[in-house]
């Protein structure tokens, strides 16, 4: 933080801190600069978040004469007035419990889906396009309300990015059920007609990978709880920033390795449901970047998802269009990346791809991000 070295000398981070009073006191100053933060914190560890969320690391602690940003925090919470009445013991953060009705909202997505496409297999002409737009228009609305509460929903506060995050994984989950259909069909010269609904229509229906991602909702909402609870443990065990984050990691990692392996499974179910090949990689890797990007953005993080949301949907919009555009007369040369990817490894090559190194990306960012104890602070969640 600017103007630390001012406020006080560095000294040893072992040594406890005695209580420190008068105009040149550094941790008054520091508390001053942090007013809010102190006199609305409900325990030592939300003001550990806050000041570890404004750049505040156990090397400046040191500077306060404190071994950790804990110990710090300690101090200020102590030393905020609160009347005659001794301030309480520091309490073990509370874990979020997971509501029954936001579980089952979680299973809804999957079974309107689910209607959806059997639907869409009873019927023809008129009937199945009312279907069709039926169910669109239900999980879409059921969709935005998962996202919005929950475990997978913005913390309180959370910029404007977590719009267009919702409105990029709206387009991917589209482009997951029509866009390799429509690649294949750029490819070998058509689309001659709108998609039906049908498999072997003129521009293909996946079904696969839009059941299995809407079913994923569910073990989704499941893993992010999972982090959440496991984070604020971790939170009142550790005793520095250093500390947490080497604990959070592992946890991060081991929760994201969970979420693939349901969705690998939930992926060959539906395949074998609907009696076609499962599509693992573009399931696999799409499912990946909407779970770190859900992440993020539930912990407070919307900005970087909303631009990888963004590029990825845009890049798979481009593939088609390339192919579409390298038909004009002069413009072959726009179609040949996409036509060599697709003929060596098939239409499904094009978006895992895209999506693999996408979330691959945001895999990083998560590690990061959410090894902060800011990212975990007690009002971040609502399960």
């Amino acid at each position: 933080m600017s103007g630390l070295d001012e406020l006080d000398r560095p000294g040893d981070p072992q040594t406890p801190a005695a209580p420190r009073r008068g105009a040149g006191d550094p941790v008054k100053a520091l508390m001053h600069r942090h007013r809010d933060l102190c006199e609305r914190a409900v325990d030592p560890l939300e003001i550990a978040a806050g000041l570890e969320a404004h750049g505040v690391t156990d090397r400046t602690a040191a500077r306060f004469r404190h071994r950790d940003v804990f110990s710090l925090a300690e101090e200020m919470y102590a030393r905020v007035p609160r009347g005659d009445d001794p301030p309480p013991p520091p309490a073990p953060t509370a874990l979020p419990r997971r509501r029954p009705d936001r579980t089952l909202l979680t299973l809804l997505p999957g079974a309107l889906c689910a209607a959806a496409l059997t639907g869409l297999r009873f019927t023809d002409g008129r009937p199945r396009l009312l279907v069709a737009v039926a169910g669109v228009l239900a999980v879409t609305l059921v969709l935005r309300q998962v996202l919005a509460k929950g475990p997978l929903g913005p913390r309180r506060g959370t910029r404007p990015g977590r719009r267009r995050t919702a409105v990029w994984t709206g387009w991917l989950l589209a482009h997951a059920a029509l866009g390799e259909g429509l690649l294949s069909a750029a490819v070998a010269g058509g689309p001659d007609g709108p998609p039906t609904g049908a498999p072997d229509g003129p521009w293909p229906f996946a079904a696969v990978p839009l059941l299995t991602l809407t079913l994923a909702c569910a073990p989704a909402a499941w893993c992010a709880h999972l982090l959440t609870a496991g984070a604020r443990r971790r939170l009142d065990a550790s005793r520095g920033l250093e500390e947490f984050s080497a604990s959070v990691q592992p946890l991060l990692l081991g929760v994201f390795t969970l979420f693939l392996g349901a969705l690998g499974a939930l992926t060959a179910l539906c395949a074998a449901a609907l009696d076609e090949p499962p599509p693992y990689a573009p399931v696999l890797t799409l499912g990946a970047l909407l779970f770190l990007a859900r992440l993020l953005t539930a912990h407070g993080f919307p900005h970087v998802p909303a631009v990888v949301l963004a590029v990825t949907g845009t890049a798979t919009a481009l593939a088609p269009a390339t192919v579409l555009a390298g038909r004009l007369p002069g413009c072959g040369a726009l179609a040949v990346p996409v036509d060599t990817l697709v003929t060596a490894w098939g239409p499904a090559s094009v978006p895992a791809l895209l999506c693999a190194a996408a979330a691959l990306s945001l895999l990083v960012h998560a590690v990061r991000a959410l090894s902060r104890a800011s990212a975990h602070a007690r009002t971040a969640h609502r399960c």
